[in-house]
């Protein structure tokens, strides 16, 4: 090979590693722009089991838009029946899905508050955080949307100044603060803390299945102003018992491995179906199996309630 051939093919090498070197710097600085849109849309949603007949749900955001007063913050309930993870748990997996990826949600059902269980930020696989202590009340979410990451809250850095004597409001001095800093762009995700393994506190719970033409699964919550029992068995698995419209079934309710309901509902698509105070077996907004008295209250006449440690199990008659 000549000089010149050698000079020309160096020439010909430098143009294409330019051209490489720009591709890359271009999806770097869209790399870049990805995790801003993702991680720091601004969004804080807030649940607790406080109350608002005091000023803890009002400290919370008065700490978030004491970091920056341009986040836009909601709510998404404060009505958590006190020290219920799983209620905690489940009504983050019924509203996490409809918010816009990189909203950031809090959680504070926190009976360990001050405890060794570890504080926490998850990022799910569809883009959202959840700021909490990770006693349970991550079960559900974690696994609808799955694990994309999970770190531990650093509150050496991560915590709201002067507030380090204090243990027993760490919705105010360590959630609260995290997660307007992360949502406001203060910091980004891998500051919040050291990483942890892709893996929850999990509460045991009845999963939805279906055996030997009997459905099973738990009461995951109360439809609570009417009373109506939410299951957690989905139309798919309900299907599979071949039931029809005014089909009767048969429904036992356990808790604990304590029988405490056991009857004959037909399965209706509205509630006027039946007649005033009589039982309905209907899936709900969430297309889940649901049983219901016709303007009355399921729970408060049977005194069933939700929970993990409550199953239930159905059949076609």
């Amino acid at each position: 090979m000549t000089t010149f051939q050698r000079l020309s093919t160096l020439f010909k090498l430098s143009i294409i590693m330019k051209k490489y070197l720009k591709l890359y710097w271009f999806l770097a600085v869209v790399a870049l722009f990805l995790s801003k849109v993702t991680a720091q849309n601004k969004i804080v949603v807030f649940q607790s089991d406080f109350g608002l007949k005091d000023g803890a749900v009002s400290a919370m955001k008065g700490v978030a838009m004491g970091v920056d007063s341009s986040l836009k913050l909601f709510d998404l309930t404060h009505e958590i029946p006190a020290y219920n993870i799983w209620e905690a748990a489940y009504r983050l997996e019924q509203t996490v899905q409809y918010w816009p990826t990189g909203t950031v949600f809090v959680s504070v059902v926190d009976p360990g508050v001050g405890t060794d269980r570890k504080s926490v930020v998850l990022k799910t696989k569809a883009g959202h955080f959840i700021v909490t202590p990770d006693n349970g009340t991550l079960t559900l979410i974690a696994q609808s949307e799955g694990i994309a990451a999970k770190r531990e809250i650093d509150e050496a850095v991560n915590r709201r100044k002067g507030s380090e004597k204090s243990y027993t409001f760490h919705g105010r001095d360590v959630y609260a603060y995290t997660a307007a800093r992360l949502a406001a762009g203060v910091i980004n995700f891998e500051q919040v803390g050291k990483l942890l393994p892709n893996e929850v506190v999990n509460i045991p719970y009845q999963k939805a299945t279906i055996e030997n033409n009997k459905a099973k699964g738990t009461i995951a919550i109360l439809d609570i102003q009417y009373g109506n029992i939410w299951t957690n068995i989905p139309a798919d698995i309900f299907k599979q018992l071949n039931a029809k419209v005014s089909d009767n079934l048969h429904v036992e309710i356990w808790q604990n491995k304590i029988k405490k309901y056991e009857g004959t509902m037909p399965y209706a698509e509205t509630f006027g179906t039946v007649a005033k105070g009589k039982p309905l077996l209907y899936l709900n907004s969430l297309l889940q199996v649901s049983f219901a008295l016709n303007m009355g209250s399921f729970s408060a006449v049977h005194k069933i309630y939700s929970g993990s440690d409550w199953t239930v199990e159905v059949k076609k008659q």
